[in-house]
C-alpha cells in the first residue's frame, strides 16, 4: 500500500551533509516501492525558497520543499527554526495529508523536532549521531516528544545506546545506507585513502611512515568537512601524496572506487566507511587501533604486500555493503511504516445500535472502598441518578468489593453499573478493567495486568494516560501493548492540566482508538463532570460498539473546589 511520507531534515538542502545524503537515498528507495515522498528542509539558496513557497501554495506535492532559510548555529551545521520556517512547516503538514512524518536528528532545535512534536500523523524519528542529542533540554519536553513518536530508529548501536539515555524506548538499528550503483569497485590503483581528522594526527603519521616503505603506492588524505584545518604532507611523500576535500557522495565516488585501501578516522563519518566498503576497498582498521595507531600502519603494509588478501577483504566489504543499500534500508523502513499503519483500528461505517436510546455514562468513579474516597456506594448511586446518568463504571483502587456492592444495590434501579477496578501496576501506572467478575491483584507488570483483565473477558480501559503528575505507562510500554488496549480515556475531569487530556485525544485520533471519559470523582459533587453520551448497551461487546459513535461530555466544575472537598472528607475520616 502506497503511503504519503514526509521526510524532515534539519540541515540545509543546498549544502552537502551526510544526513541529507541519507534522506535523499531512502527517499528514492521509498519512491521505488510506490510511496509518495516529500522532503522538507531548510535551504540557503533563494531559488529553493521561492520554489518551496510556490509548492506550499500549490498543495505541497513536490519531492523537495524548502521551508525557510537555514540559521547557522555552529561551525559544523546549519539548521533552520525561524518564525517563517515554522509557519511554512505548519502549512506543509496541514496540506500534505501525510500518513507518516519521519524526522531526522530531532535531538537538535530544528525543523525535525518541530515536525515530530506538532504533526498529527504517525511519527518516526531517526538518530544518526550520538553528538546531536542535546535538545530538548527539559525532561517534560522530552517526555512530550517521546509520547508523540511512534517508532525510534538509529543508524548504529552506539547511537541507539546514547539516544536511549535521553529518549528511552525500543530502538531499531538500520544502516545509514549507500548507493551501491554510484559506489562500486572500479579498476583499483595502488592508492591508500586516509580519512583525515585534525585531532587524529598519530594515525596519519603512522600511515605516512608506512607509505615511505611502499614507493609504488600513492596516498590521499581525505577531508569530508569544511574548515577542519589542512593536513601537512610529509616531504618524503611529496609527489605521491595529496589532500582532497570531498564533501558529498558523488565527488567521493571516483576516488573511492579506484582506491585499494581505505583507513577510516577514529571519529569519522560512518557514511564514508560504508562508501569505501561498497567501492570494494580493503579497510585497514584493526582492533585496538585507537589505542595503538601503529596497528593501522601494519595493516596497510600487509594489505599492500599481499594482493590476494587485499582482494579478499575488498570483495567481502563489497558483499556486506550490498545488503546495506538505500533500497534495502527503504524496504526496512517500509516494514516499519506498514506496521504502524496496521496499528490503527478499522473504522466502522454503520451503526448497528442506531435504534437504541442514548444514555450518559461516567466511566471512572470511586466509592468508599477506595483508600482515598469516602463516598458510600448507595450515595454514589443516588447522585448518579440525580445527575441524569444512565450508566456508571465503579473503578475503585485495587479492590473489587465496591463494584460488586454497587451492582447488587442497582438491581432494582434503571442505572446500569459496570463492575470495574483501577489496578496499580508494578511501575507503569494504572489500568482499569471493566466488566470484571473478580478482583485483580496490584503490583503486576503492565502486560500481566492487561492479560488478567482480558482473561476475565473484561475491557482494558487506560485512564489518564498522559497525566505526568501521576505514574503513567512509558511510551514504549504504551506502543508495545497498543493492540491490547480497548479504550483510551481522552477526558478525565480531575486532571490539573487540560493539555494532558488533549494529548490523550490526539493519540486516540491518531490510531482511531475507542475513546472514553469519566469524572474520576472522589466526592459526590464531581460525579458526572466527565462522561460519554452513548447508545444503550448490553455487555462488553455492545459497549465497545456503542463507543464508536459516542460523544465526550465535559461538565467542568472548579477542580480546586472538588479537591478541597476530597481533602476535607479525608481529614474528617482521620479525626473519627
Amino acid at each position: 500500500m502506497g503511503l504519503r511520507v514526509c521526510l524532515v531534515t534539519p540541515f540545509a538542502w543546498s549544502r552537502p551533509h551526510d544526513v541529507n545524503e541519507h534522506v535523499a537515498g531512502i527517499a528514492d528507495g521509498l519512491r521505488a516501492l510506490g510511496h509518495s515522498v516529500t522532503v522538507l528542509a531548510p535551504s540557503t539558496r533563494a531559488a529553493d525558497l521561492i520554489a518551496g513557497r510556490r509548492a506550499l501554495l500549490d498543495g505541497g506535492s513536490d519531492e523537495v520543499i524548502a521551508l525557510g532559510p537555514a540559521v547557522p548555529v555552529s561551525r559544523r551545521s546549519r539548521i533552520g527554526v525561524p518564525v517563517g520556517a515554522r509557519a511554512n512547516l505548519t502549512l506543509a503538514l496541514a496540506r500534505g495529508g501525510y500518513d507518516v512524518v519521519h524526522g531526522f536528528e530531532p535531538g537538535l532545535p530544528s525543523l525535525s523536532y518541530l515536525a515530530l512534536r506538532d504533526s498529527r500523523a504517525l511519527a518516526v524519528a531517526t538518530f544518526l549521531s550520538p553528538e546531536r542529542l542535546g535538545y530538548p533540554p527539559g525532561r517534560a519536553q522530552r517526555e512530550r516528544l517521546l509520547g508523540r513518536i511512534d517508532a525510534l530508529v538509529a543508524t548504529s548501536e552506539a547511537t541507539a545506546e546514547a539516544a536511549n539515555q535521553r529518549l528511552p524506548g525500543d530502538y531499531q538499528v538500520l544502516s545509514s545506507g549507500v548507493d551501491t550503483e554510484l559506489f562500486r569497485p572500479g579498476e583499483k590503483r595502488r592508492l591508500v585513502v586516509v580519512e583525515w581528522r585534525p585531532g587524529e594526527r598519530p594515525l596519519h603519521r603512522a600511515v605516512s611512515r608506512a607509505l615511505r616503505q611502499l614507493p609504488d603506492w600513492e596516498l590521499v588524505l581525505l577531508r569530508t568537512k569544511p574548515l577542519a584545518g589542512r593536513p601537512t604532507v610529509s616531504r618524503s611523500l611529496r609527489g605521491r601524496a595529496r589532500v582532497r576535500t570531498l564533501r558529498d557522495g558523488p565527488s567521493r565516488a571516483a576516488l573511492l572506487n579506484e582506491a585499494a585501501i581505505f583507513v577510516p578516522a577514529f571519529d569519522g563519518l560512518d557514511r564514508v566507511r560504508l562508501e569505501a566498503d561498497a567501492a570494494g576497498a580493503a579497510i585497514a582498521s584493526p582492533t585496538g587501533v585507537r589505542e595503538q595507531p601503529e596497528l593501522a600502519a601494519a595493516e596497510v603494509m600487509r594489505l599492500a604486500e599481499d594482493e590476494a588478501y587485499r582482494e579478499r577483504r575488498g570483495a567481502k566489504a563489497r558483499t556486506e555493503a550490498e545488503g546495506q543499500s538505500f533500497a534495502a534500508v527503504a524496504r526496512e523502513l517500509d516494514e516499519i511504516y506498514q506496521g504502524l499503519t496496521g496499528r490503527r483500528r478499522a473504522e466502522r461505517v454503520a451503526d448497528p445500535l442506531a435504534g437504541r436510546e442514548w444514555v450518559v455514562a461516567d466511566l471512572h468513579l470511586h466509592t468508599s472502598w477506595s483508600h482515598d474516597c469516602q463516598i458510600p456506594v448507595a450515595d454514589l448511586l443516588d447522585q448518579a441518578e440525580a445527575q441524569g446518568l444512565g450508566a456508571i463504571a465503579v473503578t475503585d483502587h485495587n479492590v473489587f468489593g465496591g463494584a460488586l456492592e454497587a451492582a447488587e444495590l442497582a438491581r432494582d434501579r434503571d442505572l446500569v453499573v459496570i463492575p470495574g477496578e483501577e489496578v496499580k501496576t508494578e511501575d507503569q501506572g494504572e489500568v482499569i478493567g471493566l466488566f470484571l467478575t473478580e478482583e485483580i491483584p496490584r503490583g503486576q507488570s503492565f502486560g500481566e495486568t492487561v492479560a488478567a483483565i482480558r482473561a476475565q473477558g473484561g475491557i482494558v480501559y487506560l485512564p489518564h494516560p498522559f497525566d505526568r503528575l501521576h505514574a503513567i505507562p512509558e511510551p514504549a510500554t504504551l506502543h508495545r501493548h497498543l493492540a491490547e488496549v480497548d479504550v483510551l480515556e481522552v477526558y478525565n475531569a480531575r486532571l490539573l492540566f487540560e493539555a494532558y487530556n488533549d494529548e490523550a485525544l490526539r493519540f486516540a485520533r491518531k490510531y482511531d482508538l475507542a475513546m472514553g471519559a469519566g469524572s474520576d470523582a472522589h466526592v459526590l459533587q464531581g460525579v458526572g463532570t466527565g462522561a460519554m453520551r452513548m447508545r444503550a448497551f448490553e455487555g462488553p461487546e455492545d459497549f465497545l460498539v456503542s463507543l464508536r459513535t459516542a460523544q465526550v461530555l465535559r461538565r467542568p466544575r472548579s477542580l480546586l473546589y472538588l479537591q478541597s472537598l476530597k481533602w476535607a472528607a479525608q481529614a474528617k475520616e482521620r479525626v473519627r
